[in-house]
């Protein structure tokens, strides 16, 4: 049982590594956004985006690589020459999955979408829908410039991938691009 938990444990490690290593590579070919469009779409509702560029998301990557060696030396510590406790190594995956929005990041590349650390290739991306930050929304009141704007909702296999945008003219922008790469548009939702 004990092998199982440690494979399972090792392929979430090497699913984080993968991903932060596509994000690595795709990362200075991006489409969108520009420099002036950085202040219409945001990962958080309080914060707009950084570009998408090593100098800008330095700080982010530079802790985000130190969590994943963190993880893979407990698990490979504990896998070979001590015996953690399982719960201690589970517990470890805690920041690990709450370190998804670390990187301030989002970005359109020839690939797919870069969100946060994680690289979501187009065929990966089932579809698409903006629904309104209105009074029910759960990002509504965070900030002025995100009251009654739009949160983009991208349904992959898993999980979504999700971004706030504040002008119309950016959200008409990633709609022609989401829908040039063959992504499905759901009907606009106005309530959440």
């Amino acid at each position: 049982m004990e092998v199982l938990l440690d494979i399972f444990l090792f392929t979430v490690v090497y699913y984080y590594c993968h991903q932060f290593i596509l994000l690595l590579i795709k990362m200075e070919g991006s489409i969108l956004p520009t420099k002036k469009e950085l202040e219409s779409i945001r990962i958080r509702p309080e914060k707009t985006i950084d570009f998408p560029s090593f100098s800008q998301q330095k700080w982010g990557m530079i802790i985000y690589s130190i969590s994943l060696l963190i993880v893979i030396i407990v698990l490979l510590l504990g896998a070979f020459v001590m015996d953690f406790g399982r719960f201690f190594q589970l517990l470890l995956f805690i920041p690990l999955f709450n370190l998804q929005t670390l990187l301030n990041l989002f970005a359109v590349v020839e690939g797919g979408i870069l969100s946060g650390s994680r690289f979501v290739p187009w065929e990966k991306i089932k579809s698409f829908e903006f629904v309104r930050i209105d009074v029910n929304h759960k990002f509504y009141g965070y900030s002025k410039e995100v009251n009654n704007q739009y949160e983009l909702v991208m349904k992959t296999r898993l999980f979504p991938v999700t971004c706030i945008v504040t002008r119309d003219d950016m959200k008409e922008r990633l709609q022609t691009i989401l829908t040039e790469y063959g992504v499905l548009e759901k009907r606009e939702n106005h309530s959440s």
